[in-house]
């Protein structure tokens, strides 16, 4: 990671580390749970799992007045475990820890400056809730 400072945001969830792990890698799925805020979604995501594969999700607002590409580079991938990529000149990492039906989720990646970093660890940590929340429901049918 950068010199600069790095926000980690965790959860864990109540699924089958394969079933976690699908849900944050597969496009169709990060178009569903890939939000902060209700005002926004996903309207395409893109993912090339392999180390140098690329990655994109189009972040719009439901109203159409904004949007943005949060896009990057795989930098590290064990599968069922670890997913690190560079976005821009940051970089982040996602670790799956834990057993069957307790996997622990942990994002840490490095701040940006245009924003505090509270408003920053809010808004991941509201994704990766969001996330919790997708998975769950679809592994309790």
């Amino acid at each position: 990671m950068t010199n600069a400072p790095q926000i980690t945001v965790e959860t864990t969830i109540a699924a089958p580390v394969v079933d976690v792990w699908r849900a944050y890698v597969t496009p169709a799925d990060i178009m569903v749970w890939n939000t902060a805020l209700e005002s926004w979604h996903t309207t395409k995501a893109v993912v090339d799992l392999r180390e140098g594969g690329v990655f994109s999700s189009r972040m719009e607002a439901k109203d159409g007045s904004m949007g943005f590409d949060f896009a990057g580079t795989y930098t590290r991938i064990i599968p069922l475990k670890h997913i690190g990529y560079d976005f821009g000149d940051r970089k982040a990492a996602v670790d799956f820890t834990g057993p069957d039906g307790a996997v622990s989720v942990r994002v840490v990646f490095d701040a940006e400056t245009e924003n505090p970093i509270e408003m920053q660890r809010g808004g991941w940590q509201a994704i990766l809730d969001n996330f919790k929340r997708f998975v769950e429901a679809r592994a309790a049918g």
